[in-house]
């Protein structure tokens, strides 16, 4: 029996109704959620910390914390994707839908991507 909890970076209150925020970084909460043998066992939130420039680290410590296994974002800077990586939280792709719970269902059926190099954003300046 395999538990994966995934992370949303989430606007608002968040929640498997919620809408993913654009910037993992700077959103409100993480929506936390239980994955088991093909289905959904629980949802947390997880307040998220305050990111300050260069703080790129302070998510990737707080999901870590929190026993994330799986983060899904639309956009990612190549420093977090490597911290992410090496605290063993695989990172995933969807920059085309807001809505929790269809992007929960592809990754849960096996179809969501995961996040490629050459899909990192470049950070502030770029």
């Amino acid at each position: 029996m395999t538990t994966v909890r995934v992370a949303f970076p989430s606007e608002g209150n968040g929640g498997l109704d919620g809408r993913r925020a654009g910037h993992f970084g700077h959103c409100d909460v993480f929506t936390c959620i239980d994955v088991e043998n093909g289905e959904i066992k629980a949802v947390s939130i997880v307040p998220n910390r305050e990111h300050v420039q260069g703080g790129c680290m302070v998510p990737v410590n707080l999901l870590a914390a929190n026993k994330v296994n799986a983060l899904v974002v639309g956009g990612i800077g190549m420093r977090p994707l490597m911290g992410f990586k090496q605290a063993g939280i695989e990172v995933y792709h969807d920059d085309q839908r807001v809505e929790i719970r269809p992007v929960i269902e592809d990754f849960i059926a096996g179809i969501l991507p995961k996040i490629s190099d050459n899909q990192v954003c470049g950070g502030g300046g770029r």
